[in-house]
This record gives C-alpha cells, sequence and structure tokens, in this order.
C-alpha cells in the first residue's frame, strides 16, 4: 500500500510540474506588459526598462520560469504587482470565503441528492420519480453562474429574502454565514445533485440485480430497507467517487459563482489580477487551486484502495 501511495505521490508532482508549465506559459503570451500596467500610461521608456528589471522580466521566460519553481518549493507565492503585498498572505485572506462556499455547497448536494436518489430508485414506479429524474436532467445541463443570476432575480430582486448587493460574508455567527452562502452554495450545488443522482441511480440498480437483494426481498424486506441498510452500505466506492466528483465540481463552481455575487474570495482575486495582469498573482494562485483540486483526488482514489482491497494492486 504504501509503494501505492508513493506512486500516487511521484504522479501528483508530475502532474503540478505540466500544470505549472502550463500555467506559467500561458500568461506570458497574454497582451499586456505588467511593467506599463503598474506604471501607467504616463510612464518613459526608461521608467518601464528599470521596473522590467526589477520584476525580473527582463530574464529569458526559462530563467523567470526556474525562478518561480524555487519561489513556490520554498513556499513563496511572490508580491503581487497591484496590492504590492505577498501573493500568500492575499490567498490566505481568500481561502476562508472559498472553503466555506465549496463545503457547504457540498453538503446541501450530499444531504439532498443521496436520500432522493435512494427514493427515486425504491420508488421507480411512482409519477413523482419520473419529475425528479426529468428536472435532474435539466439541472446536469444548466452552467452555475445562469442559475447563479436566476436565484438572485428570484429571492434577492423579486422576493426580498436575501441581500446580494453588498454585505460580508464572513461576519457574524455560524449560522448567519451559512445564510449569507445559502445561495451562491445553492447555485453550485443543483448541477451536482442532478450528477450525483444519475450516479447514483447506476450504482444502485447494479447492486439492487445482486443476488443478495433478491434473496432479502424474497426474505419479505422491504425494498427501501434494503436500500438503505445494506446496498447503501455495499455501494461504498461510488459514494467516495460522488464525494470527490462533487468537492472537485464545488471548488470550480465556487470560483465562477463568487464573481456573480461579488463574493471576496479566490474566485474573485483571480479576475482581478487578470484584468489588471498580475502575473504573480495569476499563476501562483491558479496553481495553488490546481494542487487543491489534484490533491483531492489523490486522497479519493486512496479511499478507493482502503475500502476495497480488489483495487490496491
Amino acid at each position: 500500500m504504501s509503494k501505492i501511495i508513493f506512486k500516487k505521490l511521484i504522479s501528483l508532482f508530475l502532474t503540478l510540474f505540466f500544470v505549472s508549465l502550463i500555467i506559467f506559459f500561458v500568461f506570458q503570451v497574454l497582451p499586456g506588459n505588467p511593467a506599463e500596467i503598474i506604471l501607467g500610461t504616463e510612464a518613459d521608456e526608461a521608467q518601464v526598462l528599470a521596473l522590467e528589471k526589477e520584476l525580473g522580466l527582463d530574464k529569458p521566460i526559462l530563467v523567470r520560469y526556474g525562478n518561480w519553481i524555487k519561489d513556490i518549493l520554498k513556499l513563496d507565492m511572490g508580491t503581487s504587482l497591484k496590492y504590492q503585498v505577498p501573493v500568500k498572505d492575499l490567498f490566505l485572506r481568500k481561502l476562508p470565503v472559498t472553503l466555506y462556499l465549496t463545503f457547504f455547497s457540498l453538503f446541501l448536494s450530499l444531504i439532498i441528492a443521496i436520500p432522493l436518489s435512494i427514493q427515486i430508485t425504491a420508488k421507480s414506479d411512482k409519477w413523482y420519480s419520473s419529475i425528479i429524474t426529468a428536472i435532474t436532467q435539466l439541472g446536469i445541463s444548466i452552467p452555475s453562474f445562469w442559475l447563479a443570476f436566476l436565484l438572485i432575480y428570484v429571492f434577492a430582486v423579486k422576493l426580498g429574502w436575501f441581500n446580494t448587493l453588498s454585505y460580508n460574508a464572513m461576519s457574524g455567527n455560524f449560522l448567519q454565514k451559512l445564510s449569507k452562502f445559502f445561495l451562491p452554495s445553492l447555485a453550485i450545488a443543483i448541477p451536482n445533485i442532478a450528477t450525483i443522482i444519475r450516479y447514483m441511480q447506476s450504482a444502485i440498480l447494479d447492486e439492487i440485480n445482486k443476488d443478495y437483494v433478491r434473496t432479502a426481498r424474497m426474505k419479505g424486506l422491504l425494498l427501501k430497507d434494503i436500500l438503505y441498510k445494506h446496498v447503501l452500505r455495499n455501494a461504498l466506492i461510488p459514494v467516495i467517487t460522488i464525494i470527490g466528483i462533487s468537492i472537485t465540481s464545488s471548488v470550480g463552481g465556487s470560483l465562477i459563482v463568487e464573481n456573480v455575487f461579488s463574493l471576496p474570495g479566490i474566485g474573485s482575486l483571480i479576475v482581478q489580477s487578470i484584468s489588471s495582469r498580475d502575473f504573480p498573482l495569476i499563476q501562483s494562485v491558479v496553481l495553488a487551486v490546481a494542487f487543491m483540486v489534484i490533491f483531492i483526488n489523490l486522497i479519493v482514489d486512496i479511499l478507493y484502495r482502503i475500502v476495497d482491497p480488489r483495487i490496491r494492486g
């Protein structure tokens, strides 16, 4: 098992290496000179060249990449060109908002989707199961940012139940924070719920066709009881898969939805840094997010192998 984990860690670092290459070189070809943006249009050529030298922009691109990677390995994410503060400080300041949004949307997704999946499977002959199935098909096709605008229009503009114009998302106690994060989390959760239901239905139906379920039904046990007491436990691998997919999807959704709701999270920070050509900030933050996603997938993969011995080899 330790050898497998070691191989997975090597794979993680290799993946991060290639991701870092893509991130760095993509942002190098974007139009706009950071030195000119910082100094403004009134700066002369000498001032621009001096700042480029100070920022290291006069060095060859491979040298700049090497210096950036060395700093990252020392947990130095560089200094923001726009804010003139360490990128790590900005990242850690914005991270709680993104984490709250990610895990609250994940919580909503799981507590709604898993019971619904079981209910739909157990009551497949009921009319409302067909309606829920049709809604899930629709939910998969609707992007989170469009749902975010729709939720704002209905619940904030028309009904006035939520204030989405301007607020401090991290202020107040835990319940107050949850109320502030409810709408953006719901915008992320709805497509997740639809995906989880489809995935869970498939996994549950595979289990239902097995001998132990047929035996339990012949003994007179209700299908719903069998699903909760036996099938769901035996479908643990798909559940772990769903959690991993949902976390990854929630992270991506959070970065998008933050900008719709003006939440001061990592997603908003990335958009602001792109508009100002703040390359040290963009590169390091995007790489940090990529690391989070890859690390989550690594943990999920290790959990597979712990739960199911058949895939340990």
